[in-house]
């Protein structure tokens, strides 16, 4: 699918959208890999490496984008630079976001490889990108992540929705609100999802609202409707592109990256 033929918030060549993946999949190396200098941190000095899975790149691929990965490296004031290049956001699962960031002491069963300035570094993404209503797609933690960067807060271990089936098979069903992004994009009062997740929002950011909830009340979807397109699910329909419903989460991404106005977007 290219953009050329589609309205668009700012002129571009007739090609694809370019949707940046925000990862904070970063696996530490002890290794130090760059001599000490000054303007060089003791972080600088044995970078992360990136465990990023390719399913996120290819499901944007497959719904007609071009995906670029961004590394929450927290080193470089670079967010309005990145923002200016990419017509689109989808913030990716990872690990757990330090407590810190939204004013809480850690819970025992918090998870490993929290980052502190890694999590920073995406909030200040999450927050300029709402301000330029630049669309955006949250996973797993990138719902989280959104929750947090509107003032929102996690509940930091809910223990029964981890997968037991096959990545791509459906763990549980949600109930959808039919008014909300996610009921629109699926027309689905339920949808069968994945569940690779122990945390959950629990007070919901200023200006989003609940897009679906698992059977136990858990918060699986929340939705900004003032925004062009900004959408968090708990579940990983990267994963599940091989169900229409779940295609059109990302599908949806790339037609409001292009510009394509909400009417022509349903239709499509």
């Amino acid at each position: 699918m290219l953009c050329g033929t589609m309205p668009r918030r700012r002129p571009r060549t007739a090609a694809p959208p370019l949707i940046g993946v925000v990862t904070h999949e970063l696996r530490e190396d002890s290794a130090p890999a760059w001599a000490a200098m000054p303007g060089r941190s003791e972080r600088d000095l044995a970078p992360a490496r990136l465990s990023l899975r390719l399913s996120y790149t290819q499901a944007l691929q497959e719904a007609g984008a071009i995906a670029v990965v961004l590394p929450a490296h927290g080193y470089v004031d670079d967010v309005d630079a990145l923002l200016d290049r990419v017509d689109g956001l989808l913030v990716s699962g990872g690990p757990d976001l330090d407590p810190a960031v939204y004013g809480q002491a850690p819970h025992p069963s918090l998870g490993p490889d929290v980052d502190r300035v890694a999590d920073e570094y995406e909030q200040a993404l999450l927050r300029a990108a709402a301000e330029r209503d630049l669309p955006l797609l949250g996973i797993c933690r990138g719902l989280q992540a959104l929750n947090v960067s509107r003032g929102g807060t996690l509940h930091q271990h809910i223990p029964d929705h981890l997968q037991t089936r096959d990545a791509f098979e459906p763990e549980h069903v949600v109930s959808v609100a039919r008014g909300s992004l996610l009921g629109w994009l699926t027309d689905r009062d339920g949808l069968a999802v994945n569940s690779f997740h122990h945390q959950a929002a629990d007070r919901i950011g200023d200006g989003l609202e609940v897009a679906a909830r698992a059977p136990d009340g858990t918060v699986e979807a929340l939705w900004d409707p003032a925004a062009s397109f900004c959408l968090g699910v708990q579940w990983h329909a990267e994963l599940m592109t091989h169900r229409p419903e779940q295609a059109a989460l990302l599908t949806g991404l790339v037609h409001a990256a292009c510009g394509m106005p909400a009417e022509l977007r349903l239709a499509a």
